[in-house]
């Protein structure tokens, strides 16, 4: 779901934030989107509603990434039994003008797999930021993790 969507609580919105941050501080010519997905009937019925959705978009393609717009999903789990929500993985595809080129998750092995994969540098920069993620979103005493 759109990252602006999401943003419900001031705990929420600053950890939006933060990913942003940090995404921004490891690849500082990207540009945040926090609605990539479009409003449209269509689009919803495919959207995970127990997900934060971040777009963020190069200056152009991007021999390095081997894309021009990357989609960061962020996946929750929701436990009814004691009303916590936590962090399992996030995701990561890289797109062009031909569509998704590359993808990493960290719910599998956090391996970068695909047509066309960024350089290995960049892929390790996008494992560090999925550590990042995970830390900041499961980080004890925090807000979010209520329900």
């Amino acid at each position: 779901m759109n990252a602006s969507e999401q943003a419900k609580s001031v705990d929420l919105a600053s950890k939006i934030a933060a990913i942003v941050s940090q995404f921004k501080a490891e690849f500082p010519d990207a540009k945040a989107d926090l609605k990539p997905w479009a409003n449209d009937q269509d689009t919803l019925e495919l959207v995970d509603p127990h997900s934060i959705d971040i777009g963020f978009h190069l200056p152009g393609f991007s021999r390095r990434f081997q894309s021009r717009s990357i989609l960061v999903q962020i996946r929750f789990h929701t436990d009814p039994l004691i009303a916590t929500r936590r962090a399992i993985g996030t995701e990561i595809a890289g797109f062009d003008h031909r569509g998704k080129q590359w993808q990493l998750s960290t719910v599998v092995d956090w391996q970068v797999e695909g047509e066309n994969t960024p350089q290995p540098e960049i892929q390790e920069k996008l494992r560090r930021f999925c550590r990042t993620t995970y830390d900041l979103f499961n980080a004890l005493g925090s807000e979010d993790s209520q329900a």
